[in-house]
């Protein structure tokens, strides 16, 4: 059974490459798109073939962005470079996947799948909860510039003299003064003020350990411990769902 098939790659090496392998084994390759903006474009006038080879990382939209503006697509096929981008693919979106460089067994297997229809036809509005949001960044001071830091790879902030410094395996200045203006400034993230001087980032909380008179330490990505406030510990142990609960 011939499969009709579209490719979007932005690197023309590999989508060469890929439309190659995809004759060979007897697909019709009805176009082969350089990336998000030629891929939406020849949907909206065209549209069509029976699968969508799409990479997930071109510049401007990735490949779970441009499968969500599309109202009608095929099954689709994520193409990466990157097995974690792959994986989180694969798994939110149910559809199958294949790692760069693509080898001719992997695409065979995901051919016969096709052809068997094993691979689910989703429309793009369901898509478009899936596509995870990006990490809001700031800028951290670097020599006499600036670079600009993933909040969600800091485990914590830390106020010394009026200057908020943010941890991500070794510390960073910002140009911040107090840890209010960084709750103000990414209130959906849910920091938590564990002591007068730290700000910690929930999800990088590794561990806890209880002290006497009612406090606490926790371990955070990086291997750091830090204090907990006796008026916080119980908040953050609820959190961790580490409260006994009273028999009866």
């Amino acid at each position: 059974m011939t499969l009709r098939v579209v490719l979007a790659d932005d690197e023309p090496l590999a989508r060469k490459r890929l439309a190659r392998l995809l004759r060979e084994a007897g697909c019709e390759v009805l176009a082969e798109l350089s990336g998000s903006a030629a891929t939406l474009e020849w949907f909206a006038s065209r549209g069509g073939g029976e699968a969508l080879f799409l990479d997930i990382q071109m510049p401007g939209l990735t490949g779970l962005e441009v499968l969500a503006e599309l109202q009608d697509p095929p099954p689709v096929v994520f193409v990466t470079a990157h097995v974690q981008y792959a994986v989180q693919a694969f798994e939110a979106a149910a559809v199958d996947y294949l790692l760069k460089p693509v080898t001719e067994d992997r695409l065979h297997k995901t051919l016969e799948r096709l052809r068997h229809q094993q691979i689910p036809r989703r429309r793009g509005p369901e898509l478009a909860a899936l596509i995870p949001t990006p990490s809001p960044r700031f800028p951290v001071r670097a020599g006499e510039g600036f670079v600009f830091l993933d909040l969600r790879k800091v485990s914590h902030f830390e106020v010394e003299d009026e200057v908020v410094y943010a941890w991500s395996n070794e510390r960073f200045r910002t140009s911040w003064t107090t840890l209010l203006e960084i709750e103000q400034a990414f209130p959906e993230e849910g920091l938590l003020k564990v002591h007068r001087h730290l700000l910690v980032r929930p999800q990088a909380i590794l561990g806890f350990k209880p002290l006497l008179g009612g406090r606490g330490d926790i371990t955070v990505t990086g291997g750091r411990v830090l204090p907990v406030s006796r008026a916080m510990t119980p908040k953050l142990k609820a959190l961790l769902g580490l409260l006994s609960k009273e028999p009866g």
